[in-house]
C-alpha cells in the first residue's frame, strides 16, 4: 500500500542513549517533528524509536487517533518493529504494508465492589498473588466452559500478544488474519492436560475466583495491575484500530511464520 505522509513525526525511548542518539541523527537527516510536543492527531505518522516496551506505549499513546506508526527497532527483541537503518525512510514509509490491531477491553471487579477498566494489545492476564494456586471458573458468552481452574493463571491473548507471554506459556501463536483469540492457561494443575483453548475474536469471556480471600488473584492488562479481583471480564474492542506499519519485505505476517518454525 504506497502512502504519502506529509507531517511525519518522530518519538524516540527517553530512557535508551541508543534511541535518542538515532533521533538525532533521523532529525539531521529528514524533516522530521518531535511527536512528543505535539496533539496526538496533529502526525499523519509516527516513526517510533526503541524497543517493543517502547512500542506498546507508543501504541496506547495513539490509541484513539489510528495515527500509523513505525517503529524501528533500538532495542532488543523488536518483534513488533522494524529494523533500524536511516537511509530512505522516506521511501519505507511510502511502501510500507499496514497491519490492523484491535486491543483487548478488560473489566476487572475488586472485593470492594470496584470496577476497573483498562485496554490492553498484548494480553489479559490473572495470576495469583501467594503461594497457593488460583481456582477460577470460565465463562465464555455467558456459558460456564469449566467450573475450577487451579492453576497459577490463565491469559487471554491477542494476536499481535499471541507470540509474547502466551507462547512462554505454550499457547499457540495466532496469524492476525485468523480472527480468534489465545486462551492459554498458566502451570495448570487441574485439569492436568487442558492446553486452553481458540476463541472468536467476538467472544464475550468471564473468568470468576473461587476462594479469593484465601487464594487471590490480580489482574493485568498489559502492564497495568489491579489486585485482589473477585471477577474479570474480557472482551475485544472492534471500534479502536491500532495501524502499525511494516517494511513490505518483512511483514508481521512473516515474522509470525518465523517464530512458529525457528525453534
Amino acid at each position: 500500500m504506497n502512502m504519502k505522509f506529509k507531517k511525519i513525526g518522530c518519538i524516540a525511548d527517553p530512557d535508551s542513549k541508543t534511541a535518542t542518539s538515532a533521533l538525532d541523527e533521523l532529525m539531521k537527516r529528514y524533516e522530521l517533528l518531535d511527536a512528543k510536543n505535539l496533539p496526538l492527531d496533529y502526525c499523519d505518522v509516527v516513526v517510533m524509536l526503541g524497543g517493543d516496551g517502547m512500542m506498546l506505549k507508543t501504541m496506547r499513546h495513539y490509541m484513539h487517533t489510528k495515527t500509523p506508526i513505525f517503529g524501528m527497532n533500538r532495542g532488543s527483541v523488536g518483534f513488533l518493529l522494524n529494523e533500524y537503518r536511516p537511509d530512505n525512510l522516506l521511501e519505507r514509509l511510502h511502501d510500507a504494508v499496514v497491519t490492523k490491531m484491535y486491543p483487548l477491553e478488560m473489566r476487572a471487579t475488586n472485593k470492594d465492589g470496584h470496577i476497573h477498566t483498562e485496554l490492553a494489545i498484548n494480553e489479559v492476564s490473572l495470576l495469583r498473588e501467594t503461594c497457593q494456586t488460583a481456582n477460577i471458573k470460565i465463562s465464555v458468552n455467558d456459558e460456564v466452559r469449566m467450573e475450577n481452574l487451579i492453576a497459577d493463571g490463565i491469559l487471554v491473548a491477542t494476536p499481535a500478544g499471541s507470540s509474547a507471554y502466551n507462547f512462554a506459556a505454550y499457547g499457540p501463536i495466532i496469524p492476525l488474519g485468523s480472527n480468534v483469540l489465545a486462551l492459554t492457561p498458566i502451570c495448570p494443575f487441574r485439569p492436568r492436560r487442558w492446553r486452553g483453548a481458540l476463541l472468536s475474536q467476538k467472544s464475550k469471556v468471564r473468568f470468576d475466583i473461587i476462594d479469593s480471600d484465601k487464594r487471590p488473584i490480580s489482574a493485568v492488562a498489559d502492564s497495568n495491575e489491579y489486585r485482589n479481583v473477585t471477577s474479570v471480564e474480557v472482551q475485544q474492542r472492534q471500534d479502536i484500530v491500532m495501524n502499525i506499519l511494516f517494511d513490505k519485505s518483512n511483514g508481521f505476517e512473516e515474522r509470525v511464520m518465523d517464530e512458529q518454525f525457528n525453534c
